[in-house]
């Protein structure tokens, strides 16, 4: 096997664990999701400062949870780009 198709393998493979991988952070993205909203509901409603500090850390945890999913995103992007141009040099 030439040294481009392992390399498409591979590529394939790593894309294949990081879409696994954007799936569970979106799923994780959908319950942090619904705590904050719970917890900003909590914080808006009681008056209580142990409320607001919750709402406060469930809001960055959804930031970090978005970020973390577009680093992801950003970095299958990257490798699918890879792949094209080694399937194009293939193609030729």
């Amino acid at each position: 096997m030439k040294r481009t198709e392992r390399t498409l393998f591979r590529l394939g493979d790593e894309i294949a664990a990081l879409d696994q991988a954007i799936h569970l952070a979106r799923e994780e993205l959908i319950f942090h999701d619904h705590l904050n909203d719970d917890a900003q509901r909590d914080a808006a409603v009681s008056e209580s400062s142990i409320d607001r500090s919750e709402a406060r850390e469930t809001a960055g945890d959804v930031v970090r949870m978005q970020a973390h999913i577009a680093g992801l995103e950003k970095r299958r992007a990257k490798l699918d780009h890879k792949r094209n141009r080694l399937l194009d040099r293939l193609a030729d």
